[in-house]
C-alpha cells in the first residue's frame, strides 16, 4: 500500500459532452462503491491509474483516495478497468472501497516460471489450467501475482492448490485438490499436427553467388 493520497473530484454531469470535456481536461470518469455506502461518481487522472496498474501489485493495489475540497478519504482497490477497443487507452475505472482491517476476496494472476523437465526432455506438453486464483486476505497483503515454479514437473506430474507455497496471510478459495498446471504426454494427433507443420515449412535454398568478372577477364 502506498502512503500517497490520490485526489479525485465528484462528478454531477454524466452526459457524453461532459465526459468528452472531462477527458480533454486530462481526467477520466470513474465510480467508487462498496462498504454499504452509496456509489460516488468521480473524476480521476488516467496517469495516476496507469501508475497504479504498472506497480508490483497492479490492479490489486490498495490506495488512499480523497475527494477534493473535503475530508472524505477512503481506502480503495481497482475493481474493473475499461479500455478503448482500438487505442487501448483507459476510459473508465471502477473502484471498490475496502476496510484495511477486514479481509477481501480478489482474483490474482498465476505466473509460471521455468521449463518443465517433462516438456524439455520428455516431449510432453504443459497444461495451464488455472491462470487466475481467487484468494482471501487483508487488502494490504494482496500480491501482484502468485509465482509457481514448474521446472521439476515430469510427464504425469501436476501442481494442486494445496501444493502451492503461499504465505500464511493468503488463503486460496476453492477445492484444494484443483490443479493449477500439469504436464502430460502429447496425443498422437498433436504429434502428427506438429510433424505436418514442420514438413510444410518452406525450404530456403541459398542462391549461388555469381562471380564478378574483373578487368583481366575482359581483356581475354
Amino acid at each position: 500500500m502506498s502512503d500517497e493520497i490520490i485526489p479525485v473530484s465528484l462528478r454531477t454531469d454524466f452526459s457524453k459532452a461532459a465526459n468528452t470535456k472531462l477527458r480533454k481536461s486530462g481526467l477520466m470518469p470513474a465510480v467508487v462503491y462498496g462498504l454499504n455506502e452509496p456509489p460516488a461518481n468521480i473524476a480521476i487522472s488516467p496517469k495516476i491509474v496507469a501508475r497504479i496498474l504498472a506497480s508490483e501489485s497492479g490492479r490489486n493495489s490498495m490506495v488512499y483516495m480523497q475527494r477534493e475540497g473535503t475530508d472524505i478519504k477512503r481506502h480503495v482497490i481497482i475493481q474493473a478497468v475499461q479500455r478503448h477497443p482500438v487505442t487501448g487507452r483507459l476510459v473508465h475505472i471502477d473502484f471498490l472501497r475496502v476496510d484495511p482491517t477486514h479481509k477481501v476476496r480478489v482474483k490474482i494472476p498465476v505466473r509460471l516460471t521455468g521449463v518443465p523437465t517433462g516438456v524439455k526432455s520428455q516431449g510432453g506438453s504443459l497444461d495451464f489450467v488455472h491462470r487466475m486464483l481467487e484468494i482471501e486476505c487483508l487488502p494490504s497483503n494482496i500480491p501482484g501475482h502468485i509465482e509457481v515454479n514448474v521446472e521439476a514437473l515430469k510427464i504425469g506430474d501436476s501442481i494442486r492448490f494445496d501444493q502451492l507455497n503461499l504465505p500464511a496471510t493468503l488463503r486460496i478459495l476453492g477445492d484444494e485438490h484443483e490443479v493449477v498446471c500439469a504436464v502430460r504426454a502429447k496425443t498422437a494427433e498433436e504429434v502428427v499436427e506438429e510433424t505436418a507443420v514442420v514438413a510444410a515449412a518452406p525450404v530456403v535454398v541459398a542462391e549461388p553467388e555469381v562471380a564478378k568478372k574483373g578487368k583481366k577477364d575482359d581483356k581475354k
